[in-house]
């Protein structure tokens, strides 16, 4: 039987709409909190889930 689990969000520590299996893989997938109303980038691989961290944006130097 696969295990499935509900993803937790990484701001809050609440559950979120979405669900992993265990051979689920996910790339830079924009997590969604309904509870904080953030938007995180995650990776996951066999139930671990790890967070992206974005690059702070640059100012155009003329």
């Amino acid at each position: 039987m696969m295990v499935s689990e509900w993803i937790k969000c990484p701001v809050c520590g609440s559950k979120t709409r979405a669900r992993i299996r265990e051979d689920t893989l996910l790339k830079n997938y924009p997590l969604y909190c309904p509870k904080c109303k953030q938007e995180t980038l995650i990776d996951a691989e066999q139930l671990k889930i790890t967070v992206i961290k974005e690059p702070d944006a640059k100012t155009q130097s003329r």
